[in-house]
């Protein structure tokens, strides 16, 4: 059997790839056009260096607004190539409104189409490449799954849906129990007795252990792997992969065991984070409030036409520490929406006014939540605050749903930018994995990364 390729990129590597080469690209072809051609609106030289870095800033941040480093996308050529088009139209637009830090605008106009042009072309053809060469299944990750059958398909289904290049080629069971049928097909299945030959055989990148030290996992395997890891082979514990590819905390796969993700993240008790963080909740909460006063009149029209009754409402909320305060929002359902009871809001909910809609889709509903954050109530980033009700009722039914309510809840978070809506009970687990991945992981960059993303649910209309 020909021996496979080896080679492969983790997720990080895979971004930092992207990054790195959409920059070298543009500035690539840019110093081409201007060294061929009569090019003087923007120079590439020593006298010059601000305006290559400028771009470079713009062009990293809108490039992660308009999702061009979101890996499930990076790879879809026709989505990447309406992700570079609203990537290259913003940021030339910028660097063209800020000519204190960039050049003046050219006398011959034409300069600007060549520009645009030049940043449009280096874009497609780099990700055309990268999605012909890096992309390509040569360059998957190739793993071997060691675990229980009766979770197989799961722990399978998982981490191949979070990252198209992270390919299971096999499993090990070390339960051998009998297999269920399933909706889902397994890879191939292998055996313990050579797992160095199977690793070996099939240009295997990493073993993964999905299983408890008490389901399967003897002496004469424990010894296997040893060997493995002595001779380069990277092992990992399920847990972690998962937790590092989908940016998510697998509570359902840890039980009991509170303590393996305790402490949180050092920055719920770093003063300084803190003081900086509630002042930026306190800027973006001003300006927040600002752009709501600048709409009010579209909000008013359209309420009175669309939603037809009054115009903000209040409800109870869980805060921090489980404290109880009265949110506000701008009304998008229908009067006395919950005559029948308290209940989850669906897709294509019926109590949702057709205004209503558009509130939620732009997220302008949420904009009266600034006055939350600036009382103290909220915060502009954090778990989304839910209802008593609802707190009590998923509290006894997912382990660790508690945990929310360690830090002030958001208006904006790290589970509304990445999870799927939704109103069942594995929602809203899937919700909580993205919370506790914050509370884990809270920092600046993790705030910065989810403003980000919030723009781009705003920009691509998908509030819900």
């Amino acid at each position: 059997m020909p021996q496979k390729s080896n080679i492969h990129f983790d997720i990080s590597e895979r971004k930092v790839l992207l990054r790195i080469f959409d920059i070298i690209s543009v500035l690539a072809l840019l110093y081409l056009v201007g060294t061929v051609f009569d090019f003087d609106y923007f120079k590439i030289n020593a006298d010059h260096w601000v305006w290559s870095i400028v771009l470079a800033l713009y062009l990293g941040v809108f490039a992660t607004i308009f999702e061009l480093y979101n890996l499930q996308k990076a790879s879809k050529f026709e989505v990447v190539i309406q992700n570079i088009i609203l990537t290259s139209s913003v940021t030339v637009l910028f660097y063209l409104l800020t000519p204190f830090f960039t050049p003046e605008l050219p006398e011959n106009r034409l300069q600007i189409i060549y520009f645009y042009i030049a940043v449009n072309v280096a874009l497609f053809v780099w990700r055309y490449a990268y999605i012909v060469l890096i992309s390509a299944p040569r360059f998957f990750k190739r793993v071997l799954i060691i675990g229980s059958s009766e979770d197989m398909a799961k722990v399978i289904r998982s981490l191949q849906k979070s990252d198209p290049n992270y390919k299971v080629i096999g499993y090990i069971d070390t339960t051998k129990t009998q297999q269920a049928s399933l909706a889902f097909d397994l890879p191939e299945e292998f055996t313990l007795n050579n797992v160095a030959e199977t690793v070996k055989e099939h240009a295997i990148s990493e073993i993964v252990i999905a299983t408890q030290p008490s389901s399967g996992m003897t002496v004469s395997l424990y010894n296997q792997l040893i060997n493995l890891l002595e001779s380069g082979v990277p092992i990992r514990e399920y847990t972690q992969v998962y937790e590092e590819i989908t940016h998510r905390v697998p509570v359902q796969h840890v039980d009991k065991d509170f303590y393996r993700y305790f402490p949180f993240s050092r920055s719920n008790q770093n003063k300084l984070y803190l003081f900086f963080h509630r002042i930026l909740d306190l800027l973006f909460s001003v300006l927040g409030l600002i752009f709501g006063l600048l709409i009010s009149p579209v909000v008013i029209i359209g309420n009175i036409i669309g939603n037809r009754g009054p115009v903000f409402y209040t409800q109870t909320r869980v805060g921090k520490n489980s404290k109880h305060f009265k949110i506000y929002k701008l009304r998008s359902m229908v009067v006395n929406a919950e005559k029948d009871g308290a209940r989850y809001a669906a897709a294509k909910d019926h109590r949702v006014t057709k205004f209503g809609r558009f509130l939620r889709r732009s997220r302008f509903d949420e904009i009266p939540q600034f006055i939350n954050v600036i009382k103290g109530d909220m915060s502009v980033i954090g778990p989304r605050p839910e209802r008593p009700v609802f707190v009590q009722e998923l509290s006894e039914k997912i382990p660790f749903y508690e945990v929310r309510h360690l830090v002030k809840p958001g208006v904006t978070g790290w589970a509304q930018v990445n999870a799927k809506y939704g109103s069942t009970q594995e929602d809203a687990l899937e919700k909580l994995q993205y919370d506790l991945y914050y509370i884990k992981h809270r920092s600046l960059f993790l705030d910065i990364s989810i403003v980000i993303k919030t723009l781009s649910t705003i920009i691509f209309f998908r509030g819900q």
